[in-house]
């Protein structure tokens, strides 16, 4: 069917290490609360560089939520992350508006 699964909110809540064997988990989306402080809280980033090499490892890609500065952007890309969402990017929006943003991308981008 092409479907694949997300654990959001990783590392917060419900999220247990035992869904990682139990389910076919595709990408971790790691909550924000580890991201805001990871250039200030020595913790929340070793706590990102293991989720990142444990996820590595276990062939799952990783996403980090709430990415709002450079400073948050530039750790993250030295962890080797490569996917990223939050106001850095961009505010939320609507759907008619995503769409007018992404036609208007060059179409190298996929």
């Amino acid at each position: 069917m092409g479907l694949e699964i997300s654990i959001d909110d990783f590392g917060t809540g419900y999220s247990s290490l035992s869904y990682l064997k139990r389910y076919p988990i595709n990408t971790l989306k790691i909550d924000q609360s580890f991201v805001r402080d990871i250039t200030t809280d020595p913790n929340d980033a070793a706590i990102i560089a293991a989720i990142i090499a444990m996820a590595h490892s276990l062939k799952m890609r990783v996403l980090a939520e709430g990415v709002e500065t450079v400073e948050q952007l530039t750790f993250l890309t030295r962890q080797g992350y490569g996917r990223f969402q939050g106001y850095y990017f961009s505010k939320p929006l609507p759907s008619s508006e995503i769409v007018s943003r992404l036609q208007r991308r060059p179409s190298t981008v996929a």
